[in-house]
């Protein structure tokens, strides 16, 4: 082939061809993505140890002050050892009575109801609370802040089978400004039997009647007196304003353990992914999982919108709780929110527990009404820092 006959390039070919160069250069020069050294999860669930848990309502015969107790029985480090009772007043709001071996902590009752009216130790005269085949068998005794006599007397002699079940306790529209989202996830829960039980409810002197369910259960007709020997009592990301601690992901493993908690995890382009947080206890593991899985803080890039939908569950005889998250880095801020849209998806094992949480709209709908908003933000140091609060977002009964 002589020089004159040679193919000839384009103009256009030739700047294609430079393009090219200058793009592999440009790629052989970029940083590669460097590992994540710590990673940053913004939840948290803690977890309020307790023995047993019984609730006795009388709102169809209420008194002056209290509409209903809660007896409630601890045995651990956190709390001392001895019996509390929850008065639940007629304003919503609850007092607490507790022997003075207990050391409970005014901060967590801002959650229950309304809120703390007052706290008050007492000597109690009766404190008994067990749970036996036959069912439940309690006396309390003791004098309330005006001085007058109560007494919870219950004992169920009934020799047919309880049947119990698994609940997470609902909470009603009084809790206006929840500090956390509470979790009571309640084991073997059952109604105290209206036959074949020896009752007694009375506050100075007069006699109440205590509430009836509804509806019979197991062929049964019951009290609305209901009880688990087994409760799990957790606060999920519970209102915090201050500096969250990071997570070392030296060792690049998918299951790390930071305080109570294992985390377990997913890599993407190595970075760590969130896709379970689960917190032991001596009851049953509660488990928080994300799909897709949450990415660490620290890999947010600015403008980039995170979505997708997280579950808590416990023991699978108490359901679960499902609903979305969504996270979006904007200037020097992340905003972070949870909503437990979904609700409570129970266990129903029979049908009188599915006619019950059906048509009792409380029990499932709840927790849709909560929703955690955090806004997450770097120092010049790198620490994050993160303010967070509970709202509700909406009624579910009507006053």
């Amino acid at each position: 082939m002589t020089k004159s006959s040679r193919p000839k390039l384009s103009t256009a070919m030739l700047i294609l061809v430079i393009k090219l160069i200058c793009m592999s250069e440009s790629l052989s020069q970029a940083p590669v993505s460097e590992d994540i050294s710590e990673a940053i999860f913004p939840f948290s669930i803690a977890v309020d140890p307790m023995e047993r848990l019984l609730l006795v309502n009388f709102e169809q015969d209420p008194d002056s002050i209290y509409l209903g107790f809660e007896p409630q029985v601890f045995d651990d480090p956190i709390n001392g050892s001895g019996h509390l009772i929850i008065g639940w007043r007629n304003d919503k709001k609850v007092d607490v009575y507790h022997q003075k071996t207990l050391n409970p902590d005014p901060a967590k009752y801002s959650i229950t109801g309304a809120g703390l009216h007052q706290m008050i130790p007492v000597e109690m005269d009766k404190a008994f609370y067990e749970v036996n085949e036959q069912g439940v068998q309690a006396h309390y005794l003791f004098e309330d802040m005006q001085q007058r006599r109560v007494e919870i007397f219950i004992a169920e002699r009934n020799e047919a089978e309880r049947k119990p079940f698994g609940l997470l306790a609902p909470m009603g529209d009084a809790a206006l400004n929840p500090a956390s989202m509470p979790l009571v996830l309640l084991h073997d829960f059952y109604f105290v039997r209206s036959q074949h039980s020896d009752i007694k409810l009375s506050i100075d002197g007069r006699d109440h009647k205590l509430d009836e369910l509804p509806m019979r259960m197991d062929g049964q007709k019951m009290t609305f007196a209901r009880y688990s020997p087994k409760p799990l009592i957790a606060a999920l990301n519970a209102e915090y304003k201050g500096l969250l601690e990071p997570i070392s992901m030296a060792d690049r493993k998918n299951t790390i353990s930071a305080g109570d908690a294992e985390y377990r995890l997913q890599w993407k382009s190595n970075e760590p992914q969130l896709e379970a947080m689960i917190v032991a206890n001596d009851i049953y593991p509660i488990t928080m999982d994300f799909s897709p899985a949450f990415p660490s803080v620290n890999a947010i890039s600015h403008g980039k919108r995170v979505r997708g939908r997280f579950a808590i569950s416990g023991h699978e005889s108490v359901g679960r709780i499902q609903g979305k998250y969504f996270a979006q880095q904007q200037g020097d801020s992340l905003h972070v929110r949870l909503q437990a849209s979904q609700g409570w998806k129970p266990k129903s094992t029979k049908f009188s527990t599915w006619f019950l949480f059906t048509f009792a709209r409380v029990f499932k709908k709840w927790p849709s009404t909560y929703q955690w908003d955090a806004h997450l933000r770097q120092d010049k140091s790198g620490d994050w820092h993160m303010e967070s609060k509970w709202t509700r977002t909406g009624k579910i009964l009507k006053d």
